[in-house]
């Protein structure tokens, strides 16, 4: 039981990377807080994994969502001991034909949710020297066409993860980010829309293949939320099969 006696709020933790996300932790021992807007997902979660795991319908993008997360991780578990900030929402296109409206949904669920569910833990995590886990993304790293305004958000969140590390570690608060490739219903409709990139992608990975949410992702972040990761923070992780080889 790696994570006994561990509280933690996952955002978009109710399908998805999230949803795999929210499982392999209450099947180590958390307790978890799945914020999503996926109700039925969310439903089907709670009656799987029974009272280890409370969903809140909520939109990451406004901040009392961030706030209801805290309030109901310590109402009804006790405490917090770390936060997944995993949802995104984006929308492709060439970076002449983005919109406002593109980039604002983007920066609103990624970047902005992530920060808000970080101002609305961080007292909580002093008091428990807690994990917080944010994502970042290859297509940022590798400046993927069509994907300005979501690869902007992840760079934008890895900076402020590296930040946030340097000024919470004297209250013992951790802060890495996880880049994965995984085949998610996302994924599967990107290699639809743009095969080629897909294809190239996929020639990019040594491994051969794209990650299985459950088995190959999830328990990074799991390490990384528990005490065997005390010593880490600061550091983007990559959950991709090789394909990026951070120095």
């Amino acid at each position: 039981m790696q994570l006994e006696n561990k509280i933690v709020i996952v955002t978009g933790g109710a399908a998805g990377i999230g949803g795999a996300i929210s499982r392999v932790l209450v099947r180590r021992g958390a307790k978890v807080v799945a914020v999503d807007i996926d109700a039925e997902a969310g439903a089907q979660l709670e009656t799987e994994l029974g009272e280890q795991v409370i969903f809140l319908d909520g939109d990451v993008s406004r901040e009392e969502t961030a706030q209801s997360a805290v309030s109901t991780a310590t109402e009804r578990f006790g405490g917090l001991t770390g936060l997944v900030n995993n949802a995104h929402a984006s929308r492709q296109a060439p970076f002449l034909e983005l919109t406002p409206d593109m980039w604002d949904l983007s920066f609103s669920t990624g970047f902005t949710a992530t920060r808000n569910f970080m101002l609305a833990a961080h007292r909580q995590l002093a008091r428990s020297g807690g994990s917080i886990v944010n994502f970042g993304s290859g297509a940022a790293l590798d400046g993927q066409p069509t994907q300005a305004a979501y690869a902007a958000s992840k760079e934008a969140i890895r900076g402020l993860s590296r930040v946030v590390a340097n000024e919470w570690a004297p209250e013992a608060i951790r802060v890495n980010v996880v880049s994965p490739m995984a085949l998610t219903a996302g994924v599967e409709s990107w290699s639809k829309a743009a095969p080629e990139l897909y294809q190239k992608s996929l020639a990019n990975v040594p491994m051969g293949r794209f990650g299985d949410p459950e088995t190959d992702v999830a328990p990074v972040v799991a390490f990384l939320l528990s005490d065997d990761s005390a010593y880490m923070t600061g550091q983007t992780l990559m959950a991709d099969g090789g394909a990026h080889k951070l120095y």
